[in-house]
């Protein structure tokens, strides 16, 4: 896709924008004294999540570099100029994957969740029309969670609740549950992102050692994250609650619907809710963004992995700015897509699964 096919094609949403907080202190001004006066006492001066070291090459593209030398994706006349003026952006959903599954004080993480729903509201969601916000929870306590979104659900400009892939018990577990209902109760979807961090290895094996390994082992949370929530019966307990699995990458998809399909027939007494093939809850309930894109070498072999699941209705759209993975011009969607299809994934798909 170029700009010229974006402009030609009606709305494009883009379904993965991170925003990235500047520092601390601001959110300062968003906190109860209370909260403020422990962040400085207690000498805490950053939650980042580690998924983007600042000096690896992949945590920034050269072409969303903020100017000034600032921390990229904290600046929005930055994102206007980079990414949604030139590439005729419909709406813009953002993201602020900042770390607060990783505190261990369940009022803490209440109060720096409400905080950040703030921040973005008014830093970025009421000076850009443009931008539609995630809901930060502290997955920590669901009953808080449930709040934080009923304190919010009700504004348009909020269109998901945001949760991390690497959780502290599988997303499906009945614990979480508080927050789906929260979620339908609003019309928002979930979103799963890449991130969070639990104290748990993010492989089954145990803690891998190198940065590489962590990076590409992110598949494996996002596919424990899927067999969960169907297993668990998230989607016969919701029925109208939509996921949205958020720079996971989409080639491991069709494998595992395979062998989810073939071991529940022989194991589907064990989970009697679940009353039809997994495969066909995960294409009608779940959708997959674009970005990174794990392209095969030959465009025949991406063109079969298309037709292998649901991709005209399943994928959509999005930038993952400011991040290096980004395909930008004619890469950033396979030129073999029919019209009709990329028209589905640019925009179509994600207004149907946000419900603008």
């Amino acid at each position: 896709m170029d700009r010229a096919v974006a402009d030609s094609s009606g709305r494009v949403i883009d379904s993965d924008i991170h925003i990235t907080l500047p520092s601390l202190k601001t959110l300062h001004p968003y906190l109860e004294p209370r909260w403020r006066d422990y962040l400085i006492e207690s000498g805490t001066s950053s939650l980042e999540s580690n998924l983007y070291p600042s000096s690896t090459p992949i945590a920034v593209s050269p072409a969303f570099r903020s100017p000034s030398g600032g921390v990229s994706g904290s600046d929005l006349d930055v994102l206007r100029s980079t990414l949604l003026d030139p590439w005729h952006i419909t709406y813009g959903i953002v993201n602020c994957t900042y770390g607060v599954p990783m505190i261990h004080n369940d009022d803490w993480a209440a109060a720096m969740a409400r905080a950040l729903n703030d921040w973005q509201l008014a830093e970025w969601l009421e000076p850009e029309p443009r931008l539609r916000g995630s809901i930060i929870v502290p997955l920590q306590n669901a009953e808080l969670a449930a709040q934080e979104i009923d304190r919010l659900g009700s504004d348009p400009r909020f269109v998901q609740v945001i949760l991390p892939a690497r959780s502290e018990s599988p997303l499906g577990k009945r614990r979480y549950w508080p927050i789906y209902e929260a979620a339908v109760r609003h019309g928002l979807a979930i979103g799963i992102y890449a991130g969070g961090s639990t104290g748990n290895p993010i492989t089954s094996a145990g803690w891998p050692t190198y940065h590489l390994e962590e990076y590409v082992d992110m598949a494996q949370a996002f596919q424990a994250q899927v067999i969960s929530l169907v297993s668990e019966g998230v989607f016969s307990k919701f029925p109208e609650l939509r996921v949205v699995l958020i720079e996971s990458g989409f080639t491991w998809l069709p494998p595992l619907l395979w062998r989810f399909d073939k071991n529940w027939k022989g194991l589907r007494r064990e989970v009697p809710w679940v009353d039809r093939l997994p495969s066909e809850l995960i294409r009608e309930r779940i959708h997959l963004t674009t970005q990174p894109l794990d392209e095969p070498g030959s465009p025949e072999e991406f063109r079969q992995l298309f037709e292998q699941f649901d991709a005209a209705t399943m994928l959509l759209f999005a930038t993952d700015y400011p991040h290096w993975q980004f395909d930008s011009g004619d890469d950033a969607l396979p030129d073999f897509l029919s019209a009709d299809i990329e028209r589905r994934i640019l925009g179509v798909n994600a207004h149907d699964a946000y419900r603008f």
